[in-house]
């Protein structure tokens, strides 16, 4: 009776502990709060299950290898630095490895962003080494871009950069005959140009119409950025320009020259190069502020006056004037 009762017990205890097992491969993990952790490639099961416990993402490397074995099936894990979240279970821990769900950094620069603010993100992109130069203007790409960690930024900049001279080797050569720019170089110059005038995406073969018929017969281009970028090399003013700053000569400020200036403004994304190269078939020469967001196009400066004097009565309704 006795015997019958000890192997009851055992065997009680058996199941117990048989269940405990089964539901720990999918009960909440030791970590409180998301631990990142960098498997190095050619790691085995093993060796990341022993840098996953140190780490405090599992409880013990013993127990996740035998749950692992059992339950996880023979995918084999990846590298990479991945981002547990708090409390992950045994089996969304081989999950992630497995599929190399790893974590995403990103340092994004937008379109029309200036060198100057793409050094800064760069600088300040969290887990990259090294320095970085501020990069030529014009040179970059606007997008998001994913990087490791312990990735040197010099290197992160160079594939911007690489963008940059992969979208202009794409799209010069698709260019229209009404475009008036003559390289590629001129190119991102008045699409930096064009990046600046106008949030509106659909705008943009529009503006650069107004710009390339300026260019095509000599009209200066009056482009309020262009006086701007010397004097901050692409920050904001947070002033009106001054009456100086407009009669400055420095290569930049159009409305003191005709042409193109020396050089961008801004770094232009690829779809204001696309319309400096492919600019709207137009007679315009002239744009104003329509109070939207958008612009007001006019062929002759009689249009275009009455049309500035509308913008004034609408900033005046505002309170803006």
């Amino acid at each position: 009776m006795k015997k019958l009762l000890v192997l009851g017990l055992l065997v009680g205890a058996a199941i117990v502990a048989g269940l405990y097992f089964i539901q720990g491969w999918s009960a909440s993990g030791p970590a409180r709060a998301p631990v990142s952790v960098v498997i190095a490639p050619g790691s085995s099961l093993a060796s990341a299950a022993e840098q996953l416990e140190d780490a405090g993402v599992i409880g013990s490397s013993q127990r996740f290898l035998l749950q692992a074995k059992l339950f996880g099936g023979g995918a084999p894990i990846q590298a990479g630095e991945f981002e547990f979240p708090a409390r992950a279970s045994h089996s969304q821990v081989l999950a992630m490895l497995q599929t190399g769900k790893t974590l995403q950094r990103m340092v994004t620069v937008p379109e029309g962003l200036p060198s100057v603010l793409v050094h800064e993100r760069l600088m300040n992109a969290p887990a990259l080494t090294g320095d970085a130069p501020v990069p030529e203007e014009g040179s970059v790409l606007p997008d998001s871009y994913s990087y490791q960690r312990d990735e040197p930024r010099a290197a992160v900049l160079e594939r911007m950069q690489k963008a940059m001279r992969d979208t202009l080797a794409e799209l010069w050569p698709k260019r229209s005959p009404n475009s008036v720019v003559k390289s590629p170089e001129e190119a991102v110059i008045l699409a930096s140009i064009v990046e600046k005038e106008t949030g509106k995406a659909s705008e943009r073969p529009m503006i650069a119409g107004v710009y390339s018929n300026r260019v095509r017969i000599g009209m200066k281009l009056d482009a309020d950025p262009t006086v701007i970028y010397p004097i901050t090399k692409g920050r904001p003013l947070g002033r009106r320009i001054l009456r100086s700053e407009l009669q400055a000569q420095n290569g930049y400020n159009t409305y003191a020259m005709a042409g193109l200036p020396v050089g961008p403004i801004a770094n232009p994304g690829r779809e204001s190069i696309r319309a400096v190269l492919n600019p709207a078939e137009t007679d315009a020469l002239y744009f104003v502020a329509d109070g939207t967001g958008g612009h007001i196009f006019a062929s002759t400066l009689a249009e275009h006056n009455a049309n500035v004097q509308k913008w004034y009565a609408l900033r005046r309704a505002r309170g803006e004037m």
